[in-house]
């Protein structure tokens, strides 16, 4: 119990500085293909409920930006989404690669009808993302205001999405 509380206290002084845009983030260069196949290996969430995490990244996609805090915002997502995944299935990450300016990396989560509509559109501006679903945690707002503090944004799928199907974007390293 005195580690979750210690834990729900660092959330909180995060989210806080994000808020108010006093932390400061570290800046280097990372391969986010890397970074999101290690962190789905080691995903367990769900195999007791027959529930499989599959990921599709084909290509590196090289991102500048603080690792370590966008590890525990893709971790938070990825998370999330097994963990609210009700009934036995696949759930796949996709990173990807979309044209634009400048070019993104972006990588969907969900089943498969919801990754192939959130995989390849990078919207002018995201859609809403419901950061208060799954619990009283603040993983989700701290996630989104990780991504959005790093140039980037995060959506989630329409209504017709099942739950826990999002996406994010941050811009590639030109």
């Amino acid at each position: 119990s005195c580690g979750r509380l210690g834990a729900l206290v660092s959330e909180m002084s995060e989210f806080g500085k994000l808020e108010s845009r006093e932390l400061a983030l570290a800046r280097q260069d990372f391969d986010l293909t890397e970074l999101t196949q290690q962190l789905a290996s080691g995903m367990h969430e769900g195999s007791d409920r027959g529930v499989t995490l599959e990921t599709r990244c084909a290509e590196p996609l090289f991102v500048t930006g603080d690792r370590t805090r966008i590890s525990a915002a893709l971790n938070a997502l990825i998370y999330s989404a097994l963990r609210e995944r009700g009934e036995p299935g696949n759930l796949i990450v996709q990173c990807s690669r979309v044209a634009g300016t400048p070019p993104w990396a972006v990588i969907a989560i969900g089943d498969a009808a919801a990754v192939a509509a959130l995989a390849h559109v990078v919207p002018e501006t995201a859609p809403p993302f419901d950061e208060w679903r799954g619990g009283l945690g603040l993983a989700l707002p701290v996630a989104r205001r990780v991504i959005e503090a790093h140039g980037g944004a995060l959506w989630s799928g329409d209504s017709g999405q099942p739950r826990g199907a999002s996406a994010l974007r941050l811009p590639l390293r030109t």
